[in-house]
């Protein structure tokens, strides 16, 4: 016997997959605003420049050193918009993993539009600074648009005005 209302089958699917996919950006954003405001310890930034010297040949070293340049050649200010960006993107992503999670629909919308909205932005990257992670998180994102606007657009027909048609039909003849 399930707890579950008539109609309604527990299951895991592809909206959960993709509302852990967005979760999991909410994660990587939140640590990745924690760790800009950890960069700011001197202590922290000396203990990771000589981990990353530890490593001279290692892709850590070349990784760590350009991120490092990058960051401390921002001003202040444009720090500061980088860390809002970052935390607006982490509560879109987590309201549209949660939608997900919970299957509604206005999550679907706002999951296709925003998705779709980055698309051009992941084009443009790729065109400018190609790799390879940058082209799978295109195709990951391509994947999500198309498989929510065919299941949004199959779920259509199946609103609160679908099902008063049957019956409005039936009082009609």
């Amino acid at each position: 016997m399930s707890s579950a209302p008539a109609g309604h089958r527990p299951h895991f699917g592809v909206l959960r997959t993709i509302a852990l996919y967005k979760l999991l950006k909410v994660l990587l954003l939140l640590l990745a605003a924690y760790g800009e405001t950890r960069l700011h310890d001197t202590i922290l930034t000396s203990k990771i420049l000589s981990w990353a010297a530890e490593r001279p040949m290692g892709f850590e070293h070349r990784l760590v050193a350009e991120a490092l340049k990058w960051f401390s050649g921002l001003p202040e200010e444009r720090i500061h918009q980088l860390r809002f960006v970052t935390l607006v993107y982490a509560a879109v992503f987590a309201v549209e993993g949660v939608g997900l999670w919970l299957e509604r629909r206005w999550a679907e919308w706002l999951t296709v539009i925003v998705t779709a909205s980055l698309v051009p932005i992941e084009v443009w990257e790729i065109y400018h600074r190609p790799n390879l992670g940058k082209v799978a998180v295109l195709v990951g994102n391509i994947a999500i648009v198309a498989y929510l606007g065919w299941h949004v657009s199959k779920r259509a027909g199946r609103g609160p005005t679908a099902r008063l048609e049957p019956a409005i039909s039936r009082k009609v003849k």
